[in-house]
């Protein structure tokens, strides 16, 4: 595959792809070196590339073995882009345009400026831009093909889950403070019991809101004290043993007990944890009456019919008898309504919306949806703790990445064995 990625690359290798093909025109020598199904490779575009690459390769690799790696990249480039063609994958002009707006801003210009940039460097916008986009089609015609590929079970996922090397990976990071109180060799009881008292001390003025920064500064003698205490982000195995496990059942902001080691006494916060365990969301229980229109049912019948059940529930009727009674949703009707724990990104707005104006235990107004008329009830609330379901989706993430590099070789391959290619040179 090609080697200039629009999205990934820096902006000098970038230009220089577009320089290449700009070079073409210049090519004195220009002969056809490879047939590829119903395309051909040009010595001007392999010699373009061999240029664009010659800094970058050490000077005692031999130059036919540069060229032959090059030459296959070139085919398999061919390659994909006739797939692309005949499978209709295509890069239209403003996804492209904003692909490469995207790139520019990477490198702190504007688009005009980017646009001057590459002028100045002798390179074509117009050719820059189609270097662009042949990348991002082969990039999409990659995505497609290979992820249909792809197989994840359960078992694998539990796999990555479980191996020591999984759990390293999707652990939670940890960024911890800590001031450092020491006592003299030696030090009495008296002297430790002190310290012991200025430790609690401080950790009662941090708990009621102290800047850790400032405290780090004025009390510690740790030799990070002037970088605020912070030991920076670590995972859990990564931190140091003697306040390990109190940090591990800290929330972000909170402060432990001072933890006292022979003649010293550590103090440590956690000012920030990132990773699946900070995950969490909140969740509503909501049931819900559904009335749509029909051939014998007009809209203003499906409104008035809503109204009717509403007034019926604030007189005392029962929610789930008439759900079970009157709901055209199949999926909830026989449940009583229930929708099970839900967020309201799961719904259409004006159902989320409904849902989370409407108090535990209250019962909403009539409101109108793309499906029809509802009226729901909020039966509970509560934050769902998504550490598990995240790290799932995590080690599923990795596995999808690991696995679409196997499949993608694989599928190059396949292609490559299927097409008529022809070397001349």
């Amino acid at each position: 595959m090609a080697s200039c990625n629009p999205l990934v690359r820096i902006a000098g290798l970038i230009m220089a792809c577009a320089l290449g093909q700009t070079a073409l025109a210049s090519q004195e020598l220009e002969s056809i070196i490879a047939v590829v199904d119903d395309d051909v490779v040009l010595s001007s575009e392999l010699n373009a590339r061999l240029d664009m690459v010659r800094a970058q390769i050490p000077e005692n690799v031999p130059e036919d073995q540069i060229v032959s790696q090059l030459l296959e990249r070139l085919i398999l480039e061919r390659l994909q882009i006739q797939e692309a063609d005949r499978r209709g994958v295509q890069i239209d002009d403003e996804s492209l345009t904003q692909a490469v707006a995207a790139f520019a801003q990477q490198n702190q210009m504007t688009l005009p400026q980017f646009q001057q940039a590459l002028a100045a460097q002798g390179t074509s916008y117009r050719e820059f831009r189609e270097q662009i986009r042949m990348e991002m089609t082969i990039t999409r015609l990659q995505r497609n093909l290979v992820n249909r590929r792809i197989r994840v079970s359960d078992q694998d996922v539990d796999a990555i889950l479980n191996s020591p090397w999984g759990k390293d990976l999707l652990s939670d990071e940890y960024r911890v403070g800590h001031i450092l109180l020491t006592a003299e060799a030696g030090a009495d009881s008296e002297t430790i019991d002190r310290m012991l008292a200025e430790a609690r001390s401080i950790v009662a003025e941090l708990r009621n809101g102290a800047d850790f920064c400032e405290m780090s500064v004025a009390k510690s003698a740790s030799s990070r004290a002037l970088e605020c205490g912070d030991l920076g982000w670590r995972k859990g195995g990564e931190l140091p043993s003697l306040f390990a496990e109190p940090v591990l059942n800290l929330s972000a902001g909170e402060t432990a007990e001072p933890i006292r080691s022979g003649g010293s006494v550590h103090i440590v916060q956690l000012l920030e944890q990132r990773g699946a365990g900070t995950q969490s969301e909140e969740q509503t229980k909501v049931r819900h009456i559904l009335v749509s229109p029909s051939e014998i049912q007009t809209p203003a019948e499906t409104q008035a019919l809503s109204q009717s059940l509403y007034e019926q529930l604030m007189n005392g009727a029962d929610f789930e008898a008439l759900a079970i009674e009157h709901s055209e949703d199949p999926g909830s009707a026989l449940n009583g309504g229930s929708l099970g724990w839900s967020t309201a990104k799961n719904f259409v707005p004006e159902f989320g919306a409904n849902m989370d104006a409407t108090a535990i235990g209250e019962i909403s107004r009539p409101f109108e949806s793309q499906f029809g008329w509802h009226i729901l009830k909020v039966d509970d609330r509560r934050v769902a703790d998504l550490s598990e379901e995240t790290r799932r989706d995590m080690a599923l993430r990795l596995l999808v990445n690991r696995r679409f590099e196997e499949e993608l070789q694989e599928w190059l391959e396949e292609l490559r064995d299927e097409a008529y290619v022809d070397v001349r040179i």
